[in-house]
């Protein structure tokens, strides 16, 4: 099979979960009404070229966005069909997690055609399900389980984000450092990440609860996902303010820390300044320094610092500076 087509599954029949390698009979198969999936790379220079070729039923419009290089989120309803992009998690090695994969997906009563440019997960999972004949048999059940699958990894990376914000905070109550202050960096910059996808998704989710093509079993799915990708929004904004509280302590910790520093260095500062005027003023190379003859006046004059130091200390604390 050309890399262009990464599989093409039958949905149904005797033979159901088969993988059909033959390019010529996946282009057929892609023409008629019997239940079938097909997943292409997006980025594949002859992807093109095949879908302008064999899904000539497909709206322009459609077909160009299936190509986009840049997606949301969205459903679309255009004929007899849908239009759904949707977005998953990226547990591509070496790959950010929010960095979300893009899923374009047609579906219609006879065949669904997914493309994404990265390798997705859940794609491979749904399609082993296929594989083993316990998966859906209609399009618009891969559709459901696609989406299903999708938003559980989605809640499962939200709820590890959780706790990682829980460990930080309890940190940052505990002992604040700078190390945390780039952790909190890192976490707000993949939080906006996720909150840039996850409420457009949503939406695409809901409009396709309504939508007919879907069997009520399949509906209920898209109708719990869609609760299910509510919850996850009002957790992205939850953590969102918590992140905020987070470095909010984390720079009232370090003002506080400087504004210490500074307090000693001026209670040294109000210790020596009379003590640096003396010595200057004793240190001038001039005749008629007192004590200039006398073995006693170095002596004499380091107790007299020593005295104008506690007095000052003494003076200090009495006023309640130290």
């Amino acid at each position: 099979m050309d890399s262009h087509i990464h599989f093409a599954l039958l949905l149904s029949g005797s033979n159901k979960g088969t993988d059909v390698t033959n390019e010529a009979e996946i282009a057929l198969l892609a023409a008629k009404d019997r239940p079938v999936w097909i997943h292409l790379s997006a980025d594949h220079p002859d992807t093109e070229a095949w879908i302008a070729t064999h899904l000539t039923y497909l709206p322009e419009a459609v077909r160009e966005a299936m190509l986009e290089p840049q997606t949301r989120p969205r459903t679309h309803r255009t004929g007899a069909g849908l239009l759904v992009i949707l977005r998953g998690i990226n547990f591509n090695a070496g790959a950010d997690p929010e960095d979300m994969v893009s899923l374009r997906i047609w579906v219609d009563e006879h065949r669904i055609v997914t493309l994404s440019r990265l390798r997705l997960q859940t794609v491979a999972d749904v399609a082993a399900m296929v594989r083993t004949s316990g998966g859906p048999e209609r399009p618009a059940g891969v559709m459901a389980e696609l989406v299903e699958q999708l938003t559980d990894r989605i809640e499962e990376h939200t709820s590890n984000l959780e706790e990682r914000v829980d460990r930080l905070e309890a940190a940052t109550i505990a002992e604040p450092d700078e190390a945390m202050r780039k952790e909190v960096a890192d976490q707000r910059l993949e939080l906006t990440e996720l909150r840039r996808f996850i409420p457009p998704q949503r939406d695409a989710v809901r409009q396709l609860c309504h939508i007919p093509l879907f069997a009520t079993d399949e509906a209920d799915i898209l109708t719990e996902q869609h609760d299910q990708l509510v919850r996850v929004a009002e957790s992205l904004d939850a953590l969102r303010e918590r992140l905020h509280t987070i470095r909010d302590e984390l720079q009232s910790a370090q003002a506080e820390r400087l504004n210490r520093n500074l307090y000693v260095v001026s209670v040294i500062s109000a210790v020596f300044l009379p003590l640096g005027f003396l010595t200057g003023l004793m240190g001038i190379n001039v005749g008629g320094i007192p004590g200039e003859h006398s073995r006693l006046a170095f002596w004499v004059f380091s107790g007299l610092l020593l005295v104008i130091a506690l007095g000052v200390l003494a003076l200090l604390r009495k006023a309640k500076i130290l």
